[in-house]
């Protein structure tokens, strides 16, 4: 969602906190602003983009302490008044926060009455007002934010200047995750590691009700109580690389054409010729314990959900324990019944999706055994969970997530063999899963050397209204996925159906305005689905195959034919080709294809 970043130090700060905001234009925003330090506060902030931000700051910005933002609109529409920082009545406090103030509307009602006068309609600038009020009576910058925060309801991750103490930043954490940068005599902030590799691999990450007062020579970190933490940094091992496009049009084809290494990347290091099982050290459970699971719960949101699913049928065919997928944010408030031999997997790519990790801490409060599948190393659920799979895929910049759903599969594969092996898969089939994995590969490069025709199938059906996806058991969850590509992409409404279930209603909506994509593999479903196939030309529909087989003209226009693995693999390689053709209609259709409109990367409200 939004994005924050802070510095202070010897160099000028305008061209890096705006350097850093460029690299979080892919969480998803409508505004940015700036503000630096130097005999009082300058500052600047535009509704648009970070580039209109950078053609608004004139050359004489200088000051070297800042803090930057770009806002994804939750209270006020996108506008310069509404952009952030926000600064007190006096000019003296300014404030970038992420998250949503929920008794905002109560404090600004107290503040209107003490004489504040308010000039935006958002959350924020309460901020803004009640560090200003605090800050007069307290000794320092930090207790006054401390003070403050007390009288907040919500989620934040915030960023606090003192005109009057230039010498330092206050950042704050709860449920929107902060991040500390080490330098060489300078210190930086960041919503997102993105902002920083450019200039430190040496990362802090806050937990939920920590401070961090930082200053040029260091920071140290608190707790609301003004006890102080103790914090050991990290080393990231992503690199600014990593955040360009690499020679591609746009970020999402970089991500999905990545997906054969990002998926060797995953398996490095994790299957066990001799054993034929999934080495995985960082669940942090021995045989016994997994044995003792009777059962095992996924919860993840959007992409990740749907992940989940293919996870929950790899644990049913390989492990056979029972499983299923639930969306975290119905979850988490349903008030669920955790059972002490259900084990939990929570799944996100950035590790800080606020729905998730609300439900992993409700899990843990109720005495659950929480494993994490995850993609960025020190994220908030990663430190939650008791222990969990890193994906290695490096980070993922388009807000549509390809290379990280593909690795999460085969995270899931991995799991599933390693409690497969424990409890009573055969070695023989251990054998055959692990030969498959290593098969993923070279198959994912298989299928990306199909993009021109899968190029000439989206432009062929972009101009479609609607479109409808099925699959059946293994291929469900890939419909699933391939229709929230598409829509989030292209904004063509896309509709995912079990193909069993066509007849039971769906069945109304299908004529020749209506395409289908139909996930075919070739299992003992695949008679089944090409009856379902039939069932839609009959009544006029264009069907888009998507199988191991070429297709009989009779049941499909067209047909995409991708390499077979081992029939609980398949689903991991079903779905690509269907990442393609949502990136090319979105394409077709001139879509902001890295930045779809309403979205957000990184979902740290709910």
């Amino acid at each position: 969602m939004c994005g924050i970043v802070a510095y202070i130090g010897s160099k000028d700060a305008a061209p890096i906190l705006l350097e850093g905001l460029q690299r979080l234009e892919y969480r998803g925003y409508d505004s940015a602003g700036v503000v630096v330090a130097n005999k009082g506060l300058k500052m600047r902030k535009v509704k648009g983009r970070v580039a209109d931000l950078a053609a608004a700051v004139p050359a004489r910005f200088k000051g070297t302490v800042g803090i930057g933002h770009t806002r994804w609109a939750t209270h006020g529409v996108p506008s310069d008044e509404n952009a952030h920082p926000h600064l007190s009545n006096d000019e003296r406090i300014a404030v970038v926060h992420n998250g949503v103030i929920e008794n905002a509307d109560e404090l600004r009602a107290k503040l209107e009455a003490d004489g504040a006068v308010f000039l935006s309609e958002t959350d924020t600038e309460v901020l803004a007002h009640l560090i200003a009020r605090t800050v007069k009576e307290a000794d320092s910058l930090e207790e006054a934010v401390r003070t403050a925060l007390k009288r907040v309801v919500g989620t934040y991750g915030i960023a606090v200047l003192d005109s009057e103490r230039p010498g330092e930043v206050v950042v704050a954490r709860n449920g929107s995750p902060i991040v500390l940068g080490i330098g060489e005599k300078e210190m930086f902030a960041a919503s997102d590691v993105a902002a920083l590799v450019r200039y430190t691999r040496q990362v802090v990450h806050l937990e939920d009700g920590e401070l961090a007062v930082l200053k040029a020579d260091g920071f140290h970190t608190f707790a609301s109580d003004a006890r102080e933490t103790a914090k050991e940094p990290l080393t990231v091992d992503w690199e600014t690389a990593n955040y360009d496009t690499g020679g591609y049009e746009h970020y999402l084809l970089k991500e999905i054409s990545e997906q054969s290494e990002t998926v060797a990347r995953t398996l490095r290091g994790r299957l066990d010729e001799r054993f034929n099982v999934a080495h995985l050290g960082g669940l942090n459970m021995d045989a016994r314990e997994i044995r003792s699971f009777r059962r095992v719960k996924i919860i993840g949101c959007g992409s990740a959900y749907y992940s989940g699913q293919i996870g929950a049928q790899l644990i049913e065919e390989l492990a056979r324990v029972p499983a299923d997928a639930e969306p975290a944010s119905e979850f988490r408030y349903r008030n669920p019944v955790v059972e002490h031999d259900t084990l939990y997997v929570a799944i996100s790519q950035s590790g800080e999706t606020y729905d998730t990790l609300a439900a992993v801490q409700e899990l843990k409060r109720k005495g659950g055994r929480v494993l994490g599948i995850v993609n960025t190393v020190g994220s908030a659920i990663a430190r939650e969970c008791d222990g969990g799979v890193y994906l290695h895929a490096g980070p993922e910049v388009s807000v549509a997530s390809t290379k990280a759903f593909t690795s999460t599969a085969v995270a899931f594969a991995l799991l599933a063999l390693h409690m497969g092996r424990v409890r009573d898969l055969s070695p023989a089939d251990g054998r055959r899963i692990c030969e498959g994995l290593r098969r993923l590969p070279d198959q994912i490069k298989e299928i990306l050397a199909l993009e021109p025709e899968i190029k000439e199938l989206a432009q062929k059906y972009a101009a479609a209204p609607s479109m409808m996806f099925i699959g059946r058991v293994r291929g469900y969850p890939v419909a699933r996925e391939g229709a929230q590509k598409l829509k989030e992409v292209s904004y063509v409404h896309a509709e995912a159906y079990p193909a069993s279930e066509l007849k039971h209603g769906p069945l109304a909506l299908i004529g020749p305005e209506m395409p289908t994509v139909a996930i075919v593999p070739d299992d003992e479903l695949l008679d089944k689905n090409l009856t379902a196939l039939g069932e839609i030309r009959a009544r006029g529909g264009q069907v888009i195959m998507v199988g191991h087989r070429a297709a009989d003209p009779k049941l499909a226009d067209d047909c995409l034919v991708v390499p077979k693995n081992e029939v609980e693999l398949d689903p991991i390689l079903l779905g690509i080709p269907l990442q393609l053709f949502a990136y090319h209609a979105a394409v077709a259709l001139e879509r902001d294809v890295d930045k779809p409109r309403n979205l957000a990367k990184s979902v740290t409200v709910e």
